[in-house]
């Protein structure tokens, strides 16, 4: 199962793609489009839910936008992962984040929605490096600085 999520706003360009690229998918495909305006014709779909947790655990690969959120739910259910920047973000913090996970080789990042299709075969072909978060230090920085 593929499931495509949009996090808490909308994105209807990937979610139409993905109701495109239904029919070629041989795979149930099921997409969270959160505030979006299309409604898919050829997938499963819901706005929000509680928990998405289910939807990951049922998928084999995840299709989402270029959310920290999304990015580090996804990966740390050892999900295969495409993302997608979504263009209504006011600034370019996707496309960093993008970046730094796709030089670690924890996702595909399809920088062209045209792509999608391409970039999903990839995933799916490819062997990518599971997550490992970085140790969190901030107790350290919080000692460090009431000492001064």
């Amino acid at each position: 199962m593929i499931f495509v999520t949009v996090g808490s706003t909308d994105f209807d360009a990937l979610v139409s793609k993905m109701d495109e690229l239904a029919y070629s998918l041989d795979v149930d495909i099921v997409a969270q489009i959160g505030l979006g305006s299309y409604v898919p014709l050829h997938m499963d779909y819901f706005r929000f839910e509680p928990s998405l947790e289910r939807y990951y655990e049922r998928a084999d690969l995840v299709v989402g936008h270029g959310g920290l959120g999304t990015i580090v739910e996804a990966l740390s259910w050892g999900k295969k992962l495409v993302c997608v920047v979504n263009p209504a973000v006011y600034d370019r913090h996707q496309e960093d984040l993008l970046h730094v996970f796709e030089q670690r080789s924890n996702l595909v990042w399809c920088k062209d929605i045209e792509n999608l299709g391409q970039a999903i075969q990839e995933a799916q072909q490819r062997d990518l490096a599971p997550y490992q978060p970085e140790p969190c230090r901030i107790h350290e920085i919080i000692a460090e600085y009431l000492r001064e």
